[in-house]
């Protein structure tokens, strides 16, 4: 009895102190989740069978591409190939089963697309127009149909060196649970990481999150690591709202850092301890982060060890606003920092970028840790605090990770 009292008490306090007026989250079945593996991928096939067991799923669909865990060439594909082998097997899915919100993909599939209708690419590249869309695998899935639907918005793109074009997120900012039949799309995530043991650690983090009552879980700090050499602009509003049809330019870099600077503001009357670090280092060697945000390489005083040294806590969640954060999911040498690099050491759930997606598409901190401690799903909360779809953007994670949802 006093365990209840205290989670229902403290679930009050957050939507009280986050003055959240939506929707109340509700808990999510797994007859709303179609999990997908690649047939020719056993990592693919043991995830996805881990994932189904732990989470008693009942659909499962099954595609036929290369083996993207065992090549960095693989992890890309043509257009012409995601739809014949990916998209027209999950539509078939889809079609059987309307009630599905959520779609699980896992390592061993592609995660990028060139040649597609969306997405950014190099605004120099000489590569023929034809194969100049290069979205994720995942952000296309996530706008299926969106071109059917009305009062979707199609989006042209440039900035940061990138052009190209992709859907305003129909589901962003909203304060309600994600359902396909209202807002359209699907919230799609992935079991993606350096290894599949790493994978499967994804899966059972959410779980034991979900069994850590929430006064624990409350007790996990989030770390959000301005770098104030970008600019601090107080006056600035965050979350920044978008113009329609037409983004001309990268948002100013202040604008990331006034989001962290709110979503600290918003946080701290909750109780969850939240450390707002305003200095230029950039933070390293803190465990049991629940939540973490930054410049990641992108900060001018970036450092690998710092980087590699932050150790997380089950239903941890995370964004960092770097381009390519998720450009690959195998070792590899150089480059700018990477969401695998935080999944091996405890991360639980996170977004990542497979090219340029411009500082615009990066999630909203104040959106994500709002949502995600009031009770929302962590698809729920990285997708509402994201402009784009058919974009870059990649979500790592069990879509129904919902910790916080004790109620």
């Amino acid at each position: 009895m006093i365990r209840c009292y205290l989670r229902t008490t403290l679930f009050f306090v957050l939507c009280c102190a986050y003055g959240y007026a939506g929707a109340q989250p509700r808990r999510h079945s797994s007859d709303e989740v179609l999990v997908v593996s690649n047939s020719r991928s056993p990592a693919s096939l043991a995830i996805a069978s881990v994932y189904v067991r732990a989470r008693h799923i009942k659909l499962r669909a099954s595609v036929d591409c290369p083996d993207s865990a065992l090549s960095s060439q693989d992890e890309t594909i043509s257009y012409d190939a995601y739809v014949k082998s990916i998209e027209e097997p999950i539509r078939t899915a889809l079609t059987a089963h309307p009630g599905i919100n959520f779609i699980v993909l896992t390592k061993g599939i592609p995660i990028r697309i060139i040649g597609a209708p969306s997405g950014s690419c190099d605004e120099n590249s000489k590569e023929p127009e034809a194969t100049r869309g290069h979205p994720s695998v995942d952000s296309m899935l996530s706008a299926l149909d969106y071109g059917k639907l009305p009062g979707s918005i199609k989006l042209t793109i440039t900035g940061s060196g990138a052009t190209g074009s992709g859907w305003m997120n129909r589901y962003w900012g909203k304060t309600e649970p994600f359902s396909h039949k209202k807002f359209g799309g699907y919230l799609v995530t992935r079991f993606d990481a350096y290894t599949t043991s790493d994978c499967i650690a994804l899966v059972n983090r959410s779980l034991q999150a979900e069994k850590t009552p929430i006064h624990r879980l409350s007790e996990e700090s989030v770390l959000l690591d301005v770098q104030p050499a970008f600019g601090l602009k107080p006056s600035v509003d965050q979350p920044a709202s978008l113009p329609p049809i037409e983004i001309k330019r990268e948002s100013d870099y202040s604008e990331f850092n006034q989001d962290m600077i709110h979503a600290a503001s918003i946080l701290k009357p909750s109780g969850i301890p939240v450390e707002l670090d305003l200095s230029e280092t950039f933070v390293g060697d803190r465990t049991g982060l629940l939540g973490y945000f930054s410049w990641g390489s992108n900060d001018a005083k970036y450092s690998r060890d710092a980087y590699e040294s932050l150790q997380f806590a089950p239903g941890s969640i995370s964004d960092t606003a770097v381009s390519t954060s998720g450009r690959t999911f195998l070792p590899t040498e150089g480059g700018q920092s990477l969401l695998a690099d935080l999944i091996a050491h405890g991360l639980t759930c996170g977004k990542g970028y497979s090219d340029e997606p411009l500082l615009q598409a990066i999630a909203s901190p104040t959106i994500t840790l709002q949502r995600y401690t009031a009770g929302f799903t962590m698809a729920e909360s990285l997708y509402s605090a994201s402009h784009f779809v058919g974009w870059e953007d990649v979500v790592i994670g069990d879509p129904l990770c919902a910790p916080f949802l004790k109620h």
